[in-house]
């Protein structure tokens, strides 16, 4: 009877780890599914809470019930999440004119958005190569539809346009036409790699991808969107060029890159042939009243620095917009420090340090992931 029990209860036991292992597999492919449709909705932001915020309070069960892995290689950027989250909270309770709810508010979306950087990490880190290619196509996805609705809107060729527009410019499904430009270029610098190292369908549709994105960029009127675009492409150009060691695709890469930029030439010139495009273009490319001057853009940054270094707590969230200039330094380096004090600060740099070093590692080693 002993030997009889001990094989039932083997048989349960294997049944029950059968069972699971099959609701554990059929979770992970509806984790992939849904991973894509979160990375989507990232590009729809035109109300809080967006449905970035909404669909991950989907995929963060599901991924337990899948049981994908925490790993070693994403500790550092758990432990600067760990690290900065007091220092945020704390600069919350700094404020003077802004509620403490909103600051708290404010920092909580925050330290939710790192901790879905940390998940992401976490879920690419199981099996890079596939899921860092979900990820990029449905960014890709959401950034062609995004530049799609933005120029169709800067163009009037869609109906109630001025919803996706601010101050004359593209903002598509986003808030701004500063967060629109730059959301568009990752996959911009995506695409372009595969135009420079793909071969017959995926260099066509990889290079249409690309003209999509540059003229969403272009309609935005960011300035720094054009440059962070422009400099970009040619980082990943000279990289492409760099790392390819055989001469014939170098100079493959470099009649791409010849072609690619006369037709980025005749684009632009047919852009500025439409009167409203070149009035626009004049203007964002001269330089702004609001660029100098003690309020200025540069003039704010200065202030703003001014009061990082006199409030070593922060000053906390919306409290600048209160004090003596009205408008946000637009700065990211310099807000991080009076919206988070000097500790949430040197996290923020120390994140920027770390990722560049890391990225810079892992393009002079060889690497089984390819394009």
């Amino acid at each position: 009877m002993t030997q009889s029990g001990t094989m039932d209860g083997a048989g349960v036991t294997g049944f029950a780890g059968a069972g699971l292992a099959f609701v554990r597999g059929r979770a992970m492919s509806l984790l992939d599914m849904m991973v894509g449709i979160w990375i989507f909705t990232g590009g729809l932001v035109l109300f809080e809470p967006s449905p970035y915020e909404l669909t991950f309070l989907v995929v963060l069960p599901l991924a337990f019930v899948a049981g994908m892995g925490i790993y070693r290689s994403t500790f550092g950027l758990l432990a600067l999440l760990v690290a900065f989250t007091p220092f945020a909270l704390v600069a919350c309770f700094q404020v003077r004119f802004t509620p403490i709810s909103d600051a708290l508010i404010f920092s909580i979306v925050t330290i939710f958005l790192l901790l879905t950087s940390y998940f992401i990490a976490n879920y690419v880190a199981g099996d890079t190569e596939r899921r860092m290619r979900i990820v990029m196509r449905a960014y890709t996805a959401a950034a062609v539809i995004c530049a799609i609705v933005g120029t169709l809107a800067y163009l009037g060729l869609i109906p109630g346009a001025d919803i996706f527009l601010r101050y004359g410019r593209a903002k598509a499904t986003f808030n701004d036409p500063n967060v629109y430009g730059p959301f568009l270029i990752l996959p911009a610098m995506y695409a372009l790699q595969r135009v420079l190292l793909g071969r017959g369908r995926m260099q066509f549709w990889a290079g249409a991808i690309y003209m999509v994105l540059f003229v969403g960029v272009f309609v935005s009127f960011s300035r720094a969107a054009w440059g962070h675009f422009a400099f970009s492409s040619i980082i990943v150009l000279g990289l492409c060029f760099v790392l390819e060691a055989a001469a014939r695709d170098k100079v493959r890469i470099m009649i791409m890159s010849l072609l690619g930029a006369a037709m980025l030439v005749v684009a632009l010139a047919g852009l500025l042939s439409i009167p409203s495009v070149q009035s626009l273009f004049e203007v964002r490319a001269a330089g702004q009243n609001y660029d100098s001057g003690a309020t200025g853009r540069f003039g704010r940054q200065a202030y703003a620095f001014e009061l990082a270094l006199d409030n070593p707590l922060g000053l906390g969230p919306h409290e600048f917009a209160n004090l003596r200039i009205r408008e946000e330094p637009h700065n990211v380096y310099v807000s991080v420090l009076h919206v988070y004090g000097w500790g949430g600060g040197a996290m923020y740099y120390l994140l920027i340090i770390l990722t560049l070093w890391r990225g810079t590692a892992a393009l002079a080693r060889p690497s089984p992931i390819g394009w």
